[in-house]
């Protein structure tokens, strides 16, 4: 703060928080700021994170199985847009919706089938994985959530938008096998290259009130390649639509 000729008033205003938040980092070498916060700091400081808050930077580097894990969310919806749009803006070679009905992303992307069409023509594979619309665990599902827009409709809100963007060479949709639903329906997986979006749907929540885990690929059969191969088995065995 010196060499920055800057004081403790001075520092919290240009990083927009109050002068006695500047005076407990200063008091507490344990205490910790908010990212954001650390990150302004360290600008306007003209600093390394790592010189004034080591422990951040060390929490930051995993080593265990636990690598893997970018980041989780107690809910799908709590997880912003904007990071589903940067993954899918980002992959080059395979988007893969797994997820049931797959229906949130179409109304939470702006232009998504154009998005989705300037991939195919530049030559990354996009899959979609639905539910049957019509099959047996649909509608068990449906009794259970017991909400306005039934399963059933909402995979059919996908395929209706799956047909204004097909066909295309590039674009692949199938069914889930009969025998896969029950798998298929309790966990949806979307897959980005080597980045992946995981929910577990718990009892009767519908996905967006589920978790959600954000995965990154740091090398084989780690948490990124299993959830992977789950969906890639019921993709194999899945039934071929045309949009």
């Amino acid at each position: 703060m010196e060499d920055a000729k800057l004081t403790p008033r001075k520092l919290a205003t240009r990083i927009g928080v109050a002068p006695k938040t500047v005076e407990r980092w200063l008091a507490d070498a344990e205490l910790l700021p908010h990212a954001r916060n650390r990150v302004d700091a360290c600008r306007a400081l003209k600093v390394d994170e790592d010189m004034i808050w080591p422990k951040a930077v060390q929490e930051r580097v995993k080593t265990g199985h636990d690598r893997e894990l970018a980041h989780a969310y107690p809910y799908r919806s709590a997880c912003p847009s904007t990071v589903w749009g940067e993954l899918i803006a980002g992959a080059s070679t395979d988007i893969f919706f797994a997820g049931y009905t797959n229906y949130f992303v179409w109304l939470e992307q702006a232009a998504f089938i154009e998005t989705l069409r300037r991939k195919i023509v530049s030559g990354c594979r996009v899959r979609f994985l639905l539910g049957d619309p019509d099959g047996e665990v649909t509608r068990q599902r449906e009794a259970i959530e017991d909400v306005a827009l039934s399963v059933g409709t909402r995979i059919r809100i996908s395929l209706e938008h799956l047909g204004r963007l097909g066909p295309l060479d590039g674009l692949e949709t199938r069914f889930s096998s009969p025998e896969d639903a029950v798998n298929h329906v309790s966990l949806s997986v979307f897959r980005f290259d080597h980045d992946a979006l995981v929910t577990p749907h718990l009892a009767r929540l519908v996905g967006h009130d589920s978790p959600l885990l954000h995965l990154r690929r740091q090398g084989d059969s780690g948490m990124f390649d299993r959830f992977a191969e789950h969906a890639e088995e019921l993709w194999d065995r899945g039934v071929p639509q045309t949009p």
